[in-house]
């Protein structure tokens, strides 16, 4: 087998880790997509010559990748952002070429939505919310040990630090992290009560109520699957992400309130199958970014309940 043969087989064979690792560190599928496209396009210039352990080398890769993503979303201040769907306002399209980066972690069957929104929460719910509490070095640390069991003496040089201090970081992080990790429920039900809002609004074609429950700077995006282009959508701000919900009320009509990896979010289902789910990052009473997921290789990976109502 030849070296990008090699690379490729490897890639392939490993990639849903990949972009589960990715996901865990920047709180999006659709930037973990991009981290994991990019690393692939870091792997396929330089080669692979010399690499004992590609699992290993491939986690440090796309590792970097997130670290720089975290740094720069930093820089910017800009909270992770999830995707949403649908044409209006100003929009940023883009696409890769390489190996698509899909696939997802396994998951075993849900118990009962609303408890199960409890572990899910720990997880994924307090990563977005320590977010600025956490830098972009704690959150690798934190993410690399403690849920991919990535030992210390690997993640120091990944983060330009000893094993000891890459040690540290991650017990700051993980401390940080179990603080905010369990909402209270009345947390989670606001939460619901301003997603059923925008579900609301949507429906009515209501755009004074859809900019009143959205953030000024809301950012949504839109992957590939989601829009009749076949072709990846970001819209910014409040009166963009309005206007696109308001030509959307058809489709919010076929949409009903769920529960994504046990937090309030959107489904919508055809023929008995989820076709699309919209995710929602909330702060106060506002939403800051939402994501639209239609792709049937990325809804495999989520946990999908609907809800009554």
């Amino acid at each position: 087998m030849d070296e990008q043969a090699w690379l490729t087989h490897h890639f392939e064979q490993d990639r849903a880790r990949l972009r589960a690792v990715a996901y865990r560190m920047l709180g999006s599928y659709s930037e973990a997509d991009d981290a994991v496209q990019e690393a692939w396009l870091r792997i396929d210039r330089s080669g692979g010559d010399g690499v004992e352990n590609p699992a290993a080398w491939l986690t440090t890769v796309v590792a970097r990748v997130c670290l720089n993503m975290l740094r720069s979303r930093r820089a910017r201040r800009e909270e992770p952002v999830a995707d949403y769907g649908e044409h209006g306002g100003h929009a940023e399209r883009g696409g890769h070429g390489g190996p698509a980066p899909g696939g997802g972690e396994a998951r075993g069957e849900a118990a009962d939505p609303e408890q199960q929104a409890v572990l899910s929460d720990s997880v994924g719910l307090a990563l977005l919310v320590v977010l600025d509490t956490l830098t972009p070095a704690e959150r690798i640390a934190f993410v690399l040990h403690d849920m991919f069991a990535v030992p210390f003496d690997e993640i120091g040089p990944m983060i330009d630090r000893s094993p000891v201090a890459a040690r540290q970081l991650a017990s700051r992080a993980r401390r940080r992290v179990k603080e905010g990790a369990r909402p209270p429920e009345t947390d989670r039900a606001r939460r619901r009560r301003v997603v059923e809002a925008f579900l609301a609004a949507s429906r009515e074609g209501d755009f004074d109520a859809l900019v009143a429950v959205l953030d000024p700077e809301v950012v949504f995006r839109a992957d590939a699957a989601t829009v009749p282009g076949r072709t990846p959508v970001m819209l910014r701000g409040a009166h963009n992400v309005a206007k696109g919900a308001s030509a959307a009320a058809q489709r919010a009509r076929e949409t009903v309130p769920g529960l994504v990896d046990g937090s309030p979010a959107l489904v919508r289902m055809q023929q008995g199958r989820v076709s699309l789910v919209l995710t929602f990052t909330v702060v106060g009473d506002l939403i800051t970014g939402i994501e639209a997921v239609a792709d049937p290789e990325r809804l495999r990976t989520l946990d999908v309940a609907v809800l009554d109502g």
